[in-house]
């Protein structure tokens, strides 16, 4: 959090307002009614699908309340990093928060659920059957016990996740061997690393552009969007192994504090709202990451899209040794259990 800034200096900058004060809200003002306010932490620019998503709910939710409810974004990390947020939210230092669920590991490693090879090279159906069924709820009730925070239902997307080089073209896993490769964290994407034969590389994600026009690494694990968003063609991106190895999600948390102030009728009010936007969150998500790799293509990016045979085999390997993944991951027997079921129920 920047020091010396109030909460409203923070809510009034252009970047910091999601949901300002209604009509409703002004109205109840005047006559000394203060509506509840909301404070959200995000760690991405407001043009990020996940803020835009955040932002286009809290509005309904003001809407849907008659401006009891107002809700305030604060855009790019200027309040907390999503790695960061989880302990706010149990402080009741924020309201609200949306974190990546690989963020989340080092407080419920079952977050890390879909790094299991069942997921690997999937249609994105497979994440939803199993984040929106029985994995997807002990995720949110082991999160609501350590955080004393509501997860509001089921997650927003990102998208898939790939591997991304610079002077290398990858056209199969043994492409990776001898490659220094950054990972966006956890232990699941630094197994698969090592397991593919790259050298696992830790560089905070505001670090990577300069890091890759150095030559720290050679190569990533992140998604279409994120790297047309930091236009990684211009720090060397040139190739991407599109592998599609798991779906990055984003769970919808309010703080214990803020949820015990809303009456019944509130907080069905937010979930509702949630519920019935989660399908257009997702597909605006999914359009954001086709869009991206467009984009990445005009700028001289080359994706290969290996066939299914080729993902099969893949999974084969990493399915091999999964055994060491659920260890260092620490996954639960339950989360590996309902994980595989779900998938089986898709595919």
């Amino acid at each position: 959090m920047q020091a010396g800034m109030t909460r409203r200096g923070f809510g009034r900058t252009a970047a910091g307002v999601a949901a300002t004060v209604g009509s409703f809200a002004i109205l109840r003002h005047a006559r000394g009614e203060e509506p509840l306010r909301l404070r959200c932490s995000l760690d991405t620019a407001p043009s990020h699908v996940r803020n835009v998503s955040i932002v286009d709910y809290l509005g309904k939710v003001e809407k849907e309340t008659g401006g009891k409810i107002v809700g305030e974004v604060f855009h790019a990390g200027q309040l907390f990093a999503d790695l960061n947020v989880a302990k706010a939210l149990l402080q009741g230092q924020v309201d609200m928060a949306c974190p990546g669920a690989w963020t989340q590991t080092g407080i419920v490693p079952d977050c890390d659920f879909v790094q299991l090879p069942a997921f690997y090279g999937r249609k994105i159906e497979a994440t939803h059957a199993a984040s929106d069924g029985k994995p997807g709820q002990i995720v949110k009730s082991q999160l609501e016990a350590k955080l004393r925070t509501h997860v509001l239902g089921n997650f927003i997307d990102l998208g898939f996740q790939n591997w991304y080089t610079t002077k290398k073209a990858v056209k199969s896993l043994e492409d990776l061997k001898g490659l220094k490769i950054r990972s966006p964290g956890g232990a699941g994407i630094s197994w698969r690393i090592a397991l593919a034969g790259g050298i696992p590389n830790t560089t905070a994600w505001p670090n990577v552009p300069l890091a890759l026009s150095q030559g720290t690494f050679d190569g990533f694990v992140s998604t279409d969007e994120s790297c047309a968003t930091a236009k990684l063609w211009e720090a060397g991106v040139r190739y991407s192994y599109a592998d599609h190895q798991y779906v990055g999600q984003y769970i919808p948390m309010i703080s214990g504090g803020f949820w015990s102030k809303l009456n019944a009728d509130q907080q069905k009010i937010m979930k509702d709202i949630w519920a019935q936007n989660i399908g257009t969150y997702r597909a605006n998500a999914f359009a954001s990451q086709q869009r991206a790799r467009k984009l990445m293509e005009e700028n001289n990016v080359t994706f290969f899209d290996p066939p299914a045979a080729q993902l099969d085999a893949n999974r084969k390997l990493f399915q091999a040794d999964v055994a060491t993944l659920i260890k260092d991951a620490k996954l639960s027997p339950d989360v590996v259990k309902a994980s595989e079921e779900a998938v089986a129920s898709v595919s």
